[in-house]
């Protein structure tokens, strides 16, 4: 039987600024550990830690520009492009223009702070 999923669930996110996650479906909003699937709206000049996922994530960028550091160097995702990250990769998101960015960040299996490894 389908799972209306009436509203997400605002969740903490980490970095240097505030930004706003609503997880649509995952852990937190619908118990869902197969995928996550959430909207973020990041301001400008945020950056997160660097991370080594024990998840892959597929991100779609709506509005704005998001950077994706990586060991071989940097992907700036437009809006209208979008980035796949491989489980185990170390990456390291942010959005570095002043007018942010707004994305989709879709995780499988679901993203959780246990599996998510970041940087000290």
């Amino acid at each position: 039987m389908p799972t209306l999923i009436s509203q997400p669930t605002r969740v903490a996110a980490a970095g240097n600024k505030p930004k706003l996650i609503d997880e649509y479906i995952g852990r937190v909003n619908s118990r869902t550990e197969a995928a996550s699937i959430a909207h973020v709206r990041s301001p400008g000049a945020w950056v997160e830690p660097g991370q080594t996922p024990d998840f892959d994530e597929f991100t779609v960028v709506l509005k704005g520009m998001l950077r994706v550091t990586h060991r071989g160097g940097t992907i700036d995702v437009q809006a209208g492009q979008a980035v796949i990250t491989g489980r185990g990769e170390w990456v390291q998101y942010s959005t570095p223009l002043p007018e942010g960015a707004e994305y989709i960040a879709v995780c499988l299996p679901a993203f959780s702070p246990l599996t998510v490894h970041r940087d000290a």
